[in-house]
Order: structure tokens, then sequence, then C-alpha cells
């Protein structure tokens, strides 16, 4: 398939993307006129909120998630998609608040399951730190977190947790079908750890789905210590709930990048993998990322504003993630490069797996070969995407990076 081919592809999904969307909002003003489901409301999430800030002794997740309700009500700009998948979002994270105080307060016990010697995956949205995460999911020997834990690690009374995780991946993928070209996921698969930042009313999940810029800079000058703590318990109530599983965690999200020091206080025997990229690639994937996000729930989203954004986040990710690095030489770490990965991936893994002082197995390394395998099969080389379509120029994004001295790509 020529270029040209290939981006009137593009353009052909995007439109049956926005159709779609389209199709689903009026089917919710339909809905809400009946009178048989009623409009989600912002006063009735305060109010929800309020109940049960009540019902667990309060905490500062309230105030960010106050902020989080003000930068929707600004500056989102919702359709009818974007605000009941926000209302529902939201609610659900509020009902695994009160599901946690209940839960932790019967069983203390769960505050003394240990996690030792986490193996932390850090790097950049789209940098390649899903792939090594996942090719570490083919050890047993080690813990994973998965989607459908990550999205709901606290279920109720009937657990029907991998039965709403396939029904969500549904829904989106039928709003965007180029979603899972760009983000390949399943109920079951090793997945970060982004809705167990989400429960504090914290983390990228929020900002790279609605254009929230004043939750996000309120967020840039808050303390996190008390976020870890609370990730910290949610990891001890996953391995509490499989039977005290205590074999090492093998931890990612991007967004540990912002937070390595509050992250390595909670973890203080924690190994660092850290994934390095082509800073021009990073910025302008994660752009797409969380524009294909967005426009399902925006019908006025700004591409250019996006790519400003996530360039400004990136530059802030790197420097402080170099600057904690830097200071914490007692820290076991290693870098591995997306472009060795690509090219090796044995060769690299062997080399990880050498840091971590464990044996690559033979029947591990098959398993890791067959993911691959399924991976490419997915289409999880088929995310395109073009500088020039966020507004991103090489000059500026080499002189806004820190590191800034790396070749970018062009085009």
């Amino acid at each position: 398939m020529t270029v040209a081919e290939k981006r009137v592809q593009s353009r052909s999904q995007e439109a049956l993307a926005a159709s779609r969307t389209q199709l689903v909002a009026r089917g919710l003003r339909r809905l809400w006129g009946t009178g048989l489901a009623e409009k989600p409301s912002f006063d009735r999430l305060r109010k929800a909120a309020a109940e049960t800030a009540e019902a667990t002794a309060g905490g500062p997740w309230l105030e960010a998630f106050e902020c989080l309700l003000q930068s929707l009500e600004k500056d989102a700009c919702l359709n009818e998609v974007g605000l009941t998948f926000s209302h529902v979002q939201l609610s659900r994270l509020l009902a695994q608040r009160r599901r946690a105080h209940r839960l932790w307060s019967a069983h203390p016990e769960i505050e003394q399951v240990p996690i030792e010697r986490p193996i932390i995956v850090v790097g950049p949205m789209r940098s390649g730190t899903t792939r090594l995460q996942r090719l570490l999911g083919c050890d047993p020997r080690l813990n994973h977190t998965r989607f459908f834990e990550v999205t709901n690690p606290l279920p109720g009374a009937v657990d029907w947790r991998l039965v709403e995780s396939w029904a969500q991946l549904k829904l989106l993928n039928f709003l965007d079908p180029q979603l899972h070209a760009v983000h390949p996921t399943s109920p079951r698969a090793v997945e970060e750890v982004f809705g167990l930042l989400a429960f504090s009313f914290y983390g990228a999940q929020f900002e790279a789905q609605w254009r929230v810029p004043g939750f996000a800079r309120y967020w840039e000058g808050q303390d996190r210590d008390w976020v870890y703590r609370e990730f910290a318990q949610l990891l001890r109530t996953i391995a509490w709930r499989r039977g005290g599983n205590t074999a090492p965690w093998v931890l990612k999200a991007p967004q540990f990048m912002e937070d390595l020091e509050p992250l390595l206080a909670i973890f203080p025997d924690a190994r660092l993998l850290c994934l390095q990229r082509d800073p021009g690639e990073i910025v302008t994937s994660s752009a797409s990322l969380v524009w294909h996000q967005m426009r399902l729930q925006s019908d006025k989203v700004d591409q250019r504003w996006i790519g400003a954004e996530w360039l400004r986040k990136t530059a802030l990710r790197d420097r402080l993630c170099a600057q904690v690095r830097a200071q914490r030489p007692d820290v076991p770490q290693i870098d591995v490069e997306f472009a060795a990965v690509n090219a090796d991936w044995r060769r690299e893994m062997r080399r990880i797996y050498g840091f971590l002082g464990m044996e690559l197995t033979p029947p591990i390394e098959q398993r890791m070969e067959h993911y691959l395998g399924e991976a490419e099969a997915s289409g999880f080389r088929h995310h395109r995407y073009r500088p020039s379509d966020f507004g991103l120029e090489p000059e500026a994004m080499t002189k806004a990076l820190v590191p800034p001295a790396r070749p970018l790509a062009a085009g």
C-alpha cells in the first residue's frame, strides 16, 4: 500500500469514527429526552463525592476530585459521549473508594502483605514500555497487573470485571477502530497501572482523555506521597486476593517519570528498567494517542493544543526523571533502547534478565516469541502519525526536550 493509499484509508477510518460517535451521541440525547435515563450531572457527582468523603473519613482526594470537575466544566468541551464516559468513570472510582474503606477496615492484614524488590518500568508514553512490560508478563515467576484489575481493583459482591472490561473495550473499538492499532489490549492482557493511580483522582488517565489543563497544573504542584501510599495498598489488595502472592511485581506507568521520588520512597528496594526512544517519535506518537481518545469525547479537539501540551509534558517528565536518577545512583537501574529491542529483542531481554539476576529460560523465551507474534498479527505496528498534524516541528522539539541532543525523525 502506498503512502497516499494509507492516508486515504486513515481518513476513511477517521470519518467512520466520527459518524459512529455522532450515532451514539444521538442515541444518548434521545434516551435522556424520554426520561428513561437521567442526563449526567457534575452536581450529582459532587454530591456523591461528599457522601463518599463522609463515609470514608475524607482525605486529600476530595480536593483533587473537585479540581478535575472544574477543569472538565471549564475546558473539556465534552459531547454526550464524553459527558457519559466521565460520569461513569468518576462514579465508579467513588464506589471503589467506598469498597476500599470497608475492605481495609474489615481486613487489616492486607496492610502486612509484602511488596519486595518490584521491577519498575520507567519511560515516556510510546517508548516501548508496554511491549517490555508484556514481555516480562510472559514470566510466571513475576507478578503482573491485568487490564480488568487496573480498571477495577476492588470488585463488588459479584465479580463482573472481565465482562465489564470486555464490554468497555468493545465499545471503544466500535467508536474508533484505530484505537486497537494505537494500543492493543484485552481484559486479561498485562496492563499498566493507570487505574491504581486514578483511584486517587490522579494521573494521565484523565489528561489523555479530556482537555483538563487546570487539573494537570494543579497536580504538578501537589504532594504525591499519599497517592503512592494508596497505590501500594491497592497492590497489596490485589496480591491478597490472589492468596498473598509475594512474587516481585512488574509495574509500569509513564506517570512514574514525574514521580520517581515518591515511588522510591514507598518502594526503596525497587529496580528500574528505563526505556529510551527518539524524543520526537515519543511526542508525536503520544499526541496521536491522546487525539484518538479525546476526539471520541469532545467535538472541539484542537490537535495543535494536544501537540504543544504533550511536548511540554514530555519535556517535564524527562527533566524530573533525569534529576532523580542522577540523585539516586544507589537504585539499581538499566537503560533499554527502543531501537535495540526492535533490532534483537532476545539479546535485550537476556541483558535485562542478567541485570535482574534471573535466568531467561527457553520456555519463557518461547512465550515471549509467541506474544510478539500475536502482537504483530494484531496490527500494533500500524499506528500512523505525522508531527505536522499536531503543529510539531523537529527544531522546536529538539529545543524543548531534555536531554535535547538526540536526532529527530523527519515527517
